[in-house]
């Protein structure tokens, strides 16, 4: 399922990340790479805070949707 159907709390592994390449490696270099634990922080109007290996990352919704746990 997309990172933006879970709630806040929510914990899970990454199982993978959908678009193009750029986006794809964008996300990597922010720590969001298959196999990791991310948890939701908090849910914002346009975004979400996630952490992921121990940093905290503000992502929009349309990035977050490309994030399948």
């Amino acid at each position: 399922m997309p990172l933006t159907m879970a709630g806040s709390g929510h914990t899970g592994a990454i199982k993978g990340i959908t678009g193009k390449d750029e986006t794809k490696r964008y996300l990597e270099s922010l720590g969001f790479i298959a196999g990791e634990s991310i948890t939701v922080v908090s849910e914002i109007n346009g975004g979400m805070i996630l952490s992921v290996k121990g940093a905290r990352v503000a992502l929009g919704k349309d990035m977050a949707r490309r994030i399948i746990i």
